[in-house]
């Protein structure tokens, strides 16, 4: 058997990439008007991201056990590893941390300290380490030497999801003054959404977030994943932008943010995940 690693709906994982790297997901939750919708799992409302009362929730306790019970008995003794979104984002991790008391160190817990393909990407470089044979401390370790390669950039086009999400400190002076803002914001080192630049318009703000890109990249090898909500159009701009300024990316996708994290977004946000090579 091999280590099992577990992560969850923010990865935006696609079905196939799940079962090529035996990646096993715990969805994540979104209320509306009193129903809690399971991502990926459940139908959820297109535009539930201009919807005034939706509110999210991370994975349960008991969802959580019961995922790294199943992991675990599936690798045979092996371990599993779970990569969950940023602790500073989520109440996701805390929960997994506690879940996986239950389970001593065969279940280890690691803070991603990102968010969209920025968890995944973690995800899958545990999940390639353990199909190639790796034990628990190494699949632990392939995860956590990813972090450092790992940046995630967003621009918004709206402030109010954020301040209403609490997602971003609502002290933070740019938040509260800007009237036509359009910041570039990013994960910083500890997973937390901070300011990485402030920009008056939309079309400056991709063009500087292109920038950042190409600087955390530089001469490296990247794989890329450009995430908007409700924005194809300005997402395929994106990585056109990439691709021609970047010629040496491994791989570029587009895919939507997920119903999780536009709440928090609002629609018309773009962001880009970007895995650097390394070991």
């Amino acid at each position: 058997m091999s280590v099992v690693v577990v992560s969850d709906s923010s990865s935006r994982l696609q079905a196939d990439e799940r079962k090529q790297w035996n990646i096993r997901e715990v969805p994540l939750h979104v209320l509306i008007d009193g129903t809690d919708l399971r991502d990926g799992i459940d139908d959820i409302p297109y535009d539930l991201h201009d919807r005034p009362k939706v509110t999210t929730a991370g994975a349960t306790p008991a969802e959580l056990v019961e995922t790294y019970r199943q992991a675990l008995a599936d690798s045979g003794g092996d371990g599993v590893v779970a990569v969950h979104l940023s602790a500073a984002l989520s109440s996701t991790y805390s929960a997994a941390v506690t879940a996986a008391r239950e389970f001593g160190p065969s279940v280890r817990v690691v803070n991603s300290r990102s968010a969209a393909a920025g968890v995944g990407f973690v995800a899958t470089a545990a999940a390639r380490c353990a199909a190639a044979g790796g034990d628990v401390d190494a699949v632990e370790a392939a995860a956590r030497s990813a972090l450092s390669r790992t940046h995630v950039f967003l621009v918004v086009h709206r402030l109010d999801n954020l301040r209403r999400s609490g997602r971003i400190r609502t002290t933070a002076s740019w938040l509260g003054t800007a009237l036509s803002l359009k910041p570039l914001l990013c994960l910083d080192v500890d997973g937390r959404l901070v300011l990485d630049q402030r920009i008056r318009t939309v079309t400056k703000a991709h063009a500087a977030m292109v920038d950042r890109v190409a600087e955390v990249v530089g001469e490296n090898t990247a794989d890329v994943v450009v995430h908007h909500v409700d924005n194809h159009d300005a997402a395929d701009a994106l990585g056109a932008a990439l691709t021609q300024r970047l010629p040496q990316i491994s791989s570029l996708s587009v895919a939507d943010m997920g119903p999780v994290l536009s709440v928090h977004v609002g629609a018309g946000a773009v962001g880009v995940a970007v895995l650097t090579a390394g070991r």
